[in-house]
């Protein structure tokens, strides 16, 4: 017998109700000098919705942000979906025209921008066609809102929660779309998968609006755990944090984490308590990995993308692991790994005909998932949500290998893949090469034009110091290290361009090369 009065909609706005239940007289977020507990976190929650409301913010309207990690882009992740609104947090890095096009394209009403940030928007004020409420005055906003709320709707656990738009690298961008039931679910992932319980303390070092904060929102604050916002996640800061705050946990990608370690190694430091560190965005380099454990951190690696609500796979660690020599255990590490328990198996290696390929550790195949934490799909395109869907399986466009334990290694993007004289070339291998040597602080390798080859790779690297490393070093540790062909055959140093999430632009550094040139198609 199916008794329906048993089931409520899975939803990660239960997990502050409960919170604020239960620990409702510890402190839940820390903003600079200010402390909210868990009962006050809810009270400001429920005014921002009751405030939203008041201005006509209803079921389905999209209420976007542009904030840094403060409670004001961390009270709307519940606030918002509260009164059945939907939630769309925008990059800070992007310029004026780029959030006007995304601003219109999800249609938002409501706008809430933290005043250091609204510059931005200047130039396109007159763009924005459908927003009607343009707020930089947060707590004046809150101090509108009245309470008790009051009856807010139940959430379909299948409706729409919230846009995450991809970085457009490649055109223009997608609107990812996140359930209630897909946030909920990889929350608990993220929460069980590292550990989260009422002891520990999250740093926001990981932007809010890149796939809400992984989840981290939710899974933090389900947990019981302290919140810990940081507007500006450099290095120093992010060390004084941890030391001050107690950090326990933290994520960031690969270069945020070889960034905050050379510095942790520039000055001595080295943490003693506990600190757990989740990376992912881009494959780590063994290195990055290595001297982050170096620096006292216990180092989790995971894979996913927008489109899986951040993180769905992890490289599961097993004791035996822990008797291998620190490179090969950083190398298994480096790995990324089997599906988190709420994915159960629902992660594959295909061809271009959907058939598996062999888990022998060499044969390449595209990832394709699909399950709890996968999108609804994108926003008001449909036409990119069929292709992406292609025979029942989400395709990533990511290329890997499966090891014969049934863990999944990144080998390239689909884009990123250098096909020199008819050979593949994984760049993210050739960069794990180039990560091994002592004086690399950050590399990226691209295929570039060669009037023999087609294409070859070219190495752009960014040095921890200016000791005298030349390109021609470099070829050769790699020489030692790879086939050949495999190797760089060009070496550029400087800095390099990022996204707002910490991934290198590569598509930047392959513009400057083929720039005014057709790249040869083979």
């Amino acid at each position: 017998m199916n008794h329906g009065s048993m089931k409520s909609p899975l939803t990660p706005l239960s997990f502050l109700a409960r919170s604020a239940f239960v620990y409702r007289d510890k402190v839940a977020v820390a903003d600079g000098d200010r402390l909210f507990t868990y009962g006050e976190f809810q009270q400001r929650v429920h005014r921002l919705a009751a405030a939203l409301r008041a201005r006509g913010i209803g079921p389905g309207d999209r209420v976007a942000v542009l904030s840094p990690n403060t409670v004001m882009a961390l009270e709307p992740h519940f606030a918002v979906p509260l009164i059945g609104a939907v939630l769309v947090m925008l990059n800070t890095r992007l310029q004026g025209a780029e959030l006007a096009w995304i601003l219109n394209h999800c249609e938002a009403r409501f706008l809430l921008v933290d005043p250091q940030l609204a510059a931005i928007l200047e130039p396109v004020h007159g763009e924005l066609a459908h927003v009607r409420h343009f707020v930089t005055d947060y707590e004046s906003l809150l101090a509108e809102g009245t309470l008790p709320l009051g009856e807010v709707p139940e959430p379909d656990e299948d409706g729409l929660l919230a846009i995450n738009y991809t970085s457009g690298t490649t055109g223009f961008p997608k609107g990812v779309m996140f359930s209630h039931r897909g946030a909920a679910l990889n929350a608990l992932g993220e929460m069980l998968e590292y550990g989260l319980n009422e002891s520990s303390v999250y740093l926001w070092t990981l932007p809010l609006f890149h796939c809400n904060g992984w989840c981290f929102p939710w899974a933090v604050t389900a947990a019981g755990a302290r919140h810990v916002c940081l507007r500006q996640p450099h290095p120093g800061p992010i060390v004084d944090a941890i030391r001050d705050s107690g950090v326990t946990h933290l994520c960031g990608a690969p270069v945020v984490v070889g960034g905050l370690a050379h510095h942790a190694s520039s000055h001595g430091i080295r943490f003693q308590n506990g600190l757990r560190i989740v990376t992912a965005g881009a494959p780590p380099s063994p290195a990055v990995l290595r001297s982050a454990e170096e620096m006292g951190a216990e180092m989790f690696h995971c894979y996913g993308l927008t489109e899986t609500y951040g993180p769905m796979t992890l490289c599961a660690w097993r004791a035996e692991w822990n008797d291998l020599p620190p490179q090969e255990r950083s190398r298994v590490k480096a790995r990324q790994g089997v599906p988190y328990v709420i994915a159960g198996t629902d992660v594959r290696l295909v061809d271009e005909h959907m058939i598996d390929v062999p888990a022998d550790g060499e044969t390449m195949g595209e990832v394709v998932m699909r399950g709890n934490n996968v999108m609804i799909g994108y926003y008001r395109n449909p036409e990119a949500t069929t292709e992406a869907f292609r025979g029942g399986w989400f395709h990533s466009g990511d290329y890997a290998v499966m090891h014969p334990n049934g863990y999944l290694e990144i080998r390239d993007r689909k884009k990123d893949i250098i096909i020199s004289g008819g050979e593949n070339i994984s760049s993210v291998e050739v960069e794990k090469t180039i990560y091994d040597h002592p004086a690399v602080l950050e590399a990226a390798v691209v295929a570039v034009p060669d009037d023999h080859w087609g294409e070859v790779p070219k190495a752009y690297v960014e040095l921890k110091t200016g000791d005298g490393v030349t390109a021609d070093d470099l070829v050769a540790f790699c020489r030692e290290r790879l086939a050949h062909f495999k190797c760089p055959k060009h070496v550029e140093f400087g800095p390099l361009p990022k996204t707002a999430t910490g991934k290198i632009r590569k598509n930047e550094l392959r513009e400057r090369d083929w720039k005014g040139r057709e790249k040869r198609v083979n």
